[in-house]
């Protein structure tokens, strides 16, 4: 879904995450139903796996992007395919913030709930504030599965509930009723609730419905009796609303036409921005992609996207397992292509010896990390920032890789080019670490213009490039440019450069096998030294008040810190915010940019690896704060932690 904005950027409140505030009331003419208008607003669907929480969110998602209003998305989801039903471990849920103005963050805790079960009541209620609007499906509120998750009595009678504005609703009951004249049985036609539901949460918030009638028609064309009666539901939810006296509020939110510069946008997740970012950047070189990849949550996406656009001289090749995959790739990169692999960590450990020979051999290859829970299987799909240290040193001997991380869904697509344009220049492995939250959350994103996007040309070497004492015209694979370091890239084929490459260190220049002892320590500093002099921007601080106490975060905790930082702004409190993309060189001015701060505090969703390699750089007493339960921070307790580190 796209849509057009032409209103300069306002900066957010600094109460991102923070429950909606009404703006305004009106009636709506002829009707009796109150319309309240929010700035923002945080709701949370949640069920079983089966339930189609996800494709409810994710439709609720479009037409709120449709509408132009600011977004971003939290899926959150079993490991399991059909997870056990009716247990905790078995729910899903999708929370989605939306606003009038820029937001960062999914929200710390929704305004409303929709509960289409006890299990999904009693997994997400501790994180809903008293007064917040749920809606539960009293269908599935049976003494037995109230049992299954713990429940003594029914928490819709006990009063255990009295804080909240409940909205007891049968949406099993009447999905069936609506699609009665269908030829359907009831377990068939009860798999509509969601629709039904996604019905009334689209009155509720006035989204707008036809981009989701499309996809339904569109999705279910070929069995028309489904598309029709998913339909019936959907609309049957919508007139639910308009005419039920249970719901005597409706709720509008502005779009945020304010918040976004001039240009086209649309609704875009962190999976399908790389993609797209990879699909650029391989023609803004000239260079066929592809990818070898094994698929494994949460990176399969990029996969399947990627296998879709053929007609960009796109080359996927699923792989039978993960060492296929990047050797697959990296035979690619030899022979000329803008070569990428895709993973998770477990996936990553396997390419670790590949990864090594790409270093050896000095090609450009992509490894892109979407980082999950770990170790080993760990939390499939939930999310942590766990592999930095691997990236950085997971390879036996002295194998240095750059490493890019994304801070926003969005910001994946432009992290792709980055990482794209440091393998080419450089002629060298880069590691891209995104992880599951920004791969399957997702915000607005500009669609760039063609001369917005870099010029990643390559000159591949064309013929001989060293003279020999007897005047005589060789190739030599190894010798360097004196800027980059980056050896020659030579296309297999091409006559007069047949050359030798491969995991057996190499002798400077020529490229034959060495293991003269001279010769691999000058290789190992050289390569070392390409990496160290890889040029990547100076670091940007914004400090608006010349704080004491820096904040210094990577990858998606940018949000949430940011977030953190505009409450704590707004209280009147002096701090100031850097967040790097480049991990492998560190920006120049880094060490720098930390001499001016008495402290400074680095959130990990891990045990601290960014500021390890901080503190063994610069020197500096970082402070670390950690979480590794697999859930992004929340800006509420961000903002709690950086109060006591400037209050000292």
């Amino acid at each position: 879904m796209t849509s057009q904005v032409s209103s300069p950027a306002e900066q957010d409140d600094g109460t991102d995450g923070a429950d909606g505030t009404v703006v305004g009331e009106q009636r709506k003419p002829g009707g009796t139903k109150d319309v309240r208008r929010l700035d923002r607003v945080i709701i949370r669907f949640a069920g079983d796996s089966g339930d189609g929480m996800q494709l409810t969110g994710d439709r609720f998602t479009s037409e709120t992007a449709s509408f132009g209003n600011d977004l971003s998305t939290l899926p959150n989801f079993p490991a399991e395919i059909r997870a056990p039903a009716g247990t905790l471990p078995g729910v899903s849920s999708f929370q989605l913030h939306f606003a009038d103005h820029d937001i960062l963050t999914p929200g710390d805790a929704p305004n409303v709930l929709v509960a289409m079960n006890p299990a999904a009541l009693k997994a997400n209620i501790g994180d809903v504030p008293r007064g917040a609007e749920i809606i539960v499906n009293t269908d599935e509120f049976t003494k037995r599965a109230m049992q299954k998750v713990g429940y003594a009595a029914s928490p819709l009678e006990d009063g255990s509930l009295d804080g909240y504005q409940l909205h007891p609703v049968p949406l099993t009951t009447l999905t069936v009723e609506a699609l009665k004249e269908f030829d359907l049985t009831r377990k068939e036609a009860e798999r509509s609730k969601n629709m039904f539901a996604l019905g009334l949460l689209s009155w509720m918030y006035h989204r707008p419905t036809e981009g989701t009638e499309k996809f339904l028609k569109s999705k279910f064309a070929k069995k028309p009796d489904i598309a029709a009666a998913n339909l019936t539901a959907f609309r049957a939810g919508w007139n639910f609303g308009e005419t039920t006296e249970d719901f005597a509020v409706s709720y509008e939110v502005a779009p945020a036409s304010k918040a976004f510069p001039v240009g086209t946008y649309r609704n875009i997740s962190g999976n399908l921005a790389l993609a797209y970012g990879l699909i650029s950047a391989s023609r803004q070189a000239d260079l066929p992609l592809f990818l070898g990849s094994y698929p494994i949550t949460p990176a399969s996406d990029i996969l399947h996207e990627l296998s879709k656009h053929k007609n960009f001289g796109v080359r996927t090749f699923q792989a039978e397992d993960e060492i296929a995959g990047i050797g697959a790739a990296l035979g690619a990169a030899f022979g000329g292509s803008l070569a990428v692999t895709t993973t998770s960590g477990p996936g990553l450990a396997l390419k670790s010896e590949t990864i090594g020979l790409a270093v050896s051999m000095e090609l450009p290859l992509l490894i892109v990390d979407i980082q999950r829970g770990g170790p080993s299987t760990g939390l499939p799909t939930k999310t942590e920032q766990a592999d930095l240290l691997q990236a950085m040193f997971g390879r036996n001997g002295e194998a240095p890789v750059p490493i890019v991380a994304p801070r926003t869904p969005a910001d994946c697509f432009d992290a792709a080019l980055e990482a794209a344009r440091i393998a080419l220049t450089y002629r060298t492995p880069v590691m891209l670490l995104s992880d599951g939250y920004l791969a399957n959350g997702s915000e607005p994103w500009r669609i760039p213009e063609l001369d917005e996007l870099p010029d990643l040309a390559v000159q591949f070497a064309q013929g001989p490039n060293h003279t020999l004492d007897d005047g005589s015209e060789v190739f030599w694979p190894y010798k360097r440019d004196p800027q980059t370091l980056a050896r020659p890239w030579a296309v297999p084929g091409t006559p007069g450069l047949e050359h030798r490459i491969g995991g057996i260190e190499k002798e400077d220049g020529t490229g034959n096998i060495s293991y003269a002892p001279a010769n691999h320590e000058f290789m190992v500093r050289v390569r070392q030294a390409k990496i160290d002099g890889i040029d990547v921007p100076d670091l940007e601080v914004d400090d608006p008040h010349e704080a004491n106490t820096l904040v210094l975060g990577w990858g998606s905790t940018y949000g949430p810190i940011t977030a953190a930082v505009r409450r704590l702004r707004a209280a009147g409190e002096a701090v100031a915010q850097a967040h790097l993309r480049h991990l492998n060189p560190f920006p120049r001015n880094l060490g720098a940019v930390l001499e001016r701060y008495d402290k400074v505090v680095i959130p990990e969703m891990n045990l601290g690896q960014l500021a390890t390699l901080v503190r063994a750089k610069y020197l500096v007493d970082a402070r670390s704060y950690n979480q590794v339960n697999g859930m992004p921070f929340k800006a509420e307790q961000l903002a709690a932690t950086l109060k006591e580190a400037i209050d000292g």
